[in-house]
């Protein structure tokens, strides 16, 4: 197979794992820049131009796009879609996924449990939203927030009120959630592949810190799932339509709480906690995809 990986950066772990599972399996792994690549779309010959050359004998591609340039990202997924290529998460999946408040309102519909989360329009009652979602403490979340960044612990309805009115007053749009105590700093990353749950790590925060990223000096150590929170992030998982997926989750007394899922989750923390190969699993998928493309073709020539 000639594999396309959608990666900004060649010398990130997780696109140097990708190549290497690739590659061990006989296969040709390409990083390519999606912001570098130019999209001609036209009726019944869309292609892509890659340093002013055109994209040619794909299979797969395996998308790593960074949240900060999903419109784009998502764009050269739906354009190799468009090509016939496989690409192992769904450009519309990624797109859902990355809207914070439309996952929530899809996972919520799906009977998940979650952090009880308040979003408006920039509205002037924010005493009324800080009681809503049980009141102080309270995290506070940009939408476009990635790896902890823009996330606020607000301690007391005052400063939770003053944070609410300062994002309001910067037309900066978020969501506000619940603060669940008993999970005490950790939360729960389980990383799902092809409908199975491959590898799970806790995550701890360091102290006096509330979020958990590793981007933030949070560790990672392995933790073995219960049934129900298995069955939670296949689920999360499936009700976003991804084959590929990181799903974040609290520990609490009603069980767990998804926190988001993530559709370009990170190899390195899950592979060195759980010490699995995790790009191996993802090629093996990418494998199977095309091979079921392939036995479909077959099936509609016959």
């Amino acid at each position: 197979m000639k594999i396309a990986i959608l990666s900004r950066n060649p010398k990130l772990y997780s696109t140097k794992r990708l190549v290497e599972a690739a590659e061990q399996r006989g296969h040709e792994a390409v990083v390519l820049d999606h912001l570098r690549c130019d999209l001609i779309v036209e009726q019944g010959n869309p292609h892509i131009l890659y340093k002013g050359e055109r994209l040619t004998g794909f299979d797969a591609v395996i998308p790593r796009i960074g949240a900060s340039v999903t419109f784009y990202g998502t764009a050269v997924v739906r354009q190799f879609e468009m090509m016939k290529v496989k690409s192992i998460v769904g450009s519309q999946s990624i797109v859902r996924s990355r809207d914070k408040l439309r996952s929530l309102q899809i996972l919520a519909r799906a009977g998940l449990g979650m952090p009880k989360t308040a979003f408006t329009n920039y509205s002037k009652e924010t005493s009324e939203l800080v009681k809503e979602v049980g009141g102080a403490p309270l995290v506070i979340k940009l939408l476009e927030g990635t790896q902890g960044l823009g996330v606020v612990l607000a301690e007391t309805k005052k400063a939770a009120e003053s944070v609410i009115e300062a994002f309001h007053n910067l037309e900066a749009r978020i969501i506000v959630q619940e603060f669940v105590a008993e999970a005490g700093g950790a939360d729960i990353r389980a990383f799902v592949v092809n409908g199975e749950v491959v590898g799970a790590m806790k995550r701890q925060g360091k102290e006096g810190e509330f979020r958990s990223n590793l981007h933030r000096g949070g560790k990672a150590t392995l933790i073995k799932l219960s049934r129900q929170e298995k069955a939670a992030a296949l689920l999360a998982a499936k009700s976003l339509g991804l084959n590929v997926a990181g799903v974040d989750m609290l520990q609490s007394k009603r069980g767990p709480l998804i926190l988001e899922v993530n559709s370009s989750p990170g190899l390195e923390g899950i592979e060195k906690a759980t010490q699995k190969d995790i790009a191996g699993k993802i090629i093996e998928f990418t494998e199977e995809l095309v091979k079921r493309k392939l036995t479909k073709k077959k099936d509609v020539s016959e």
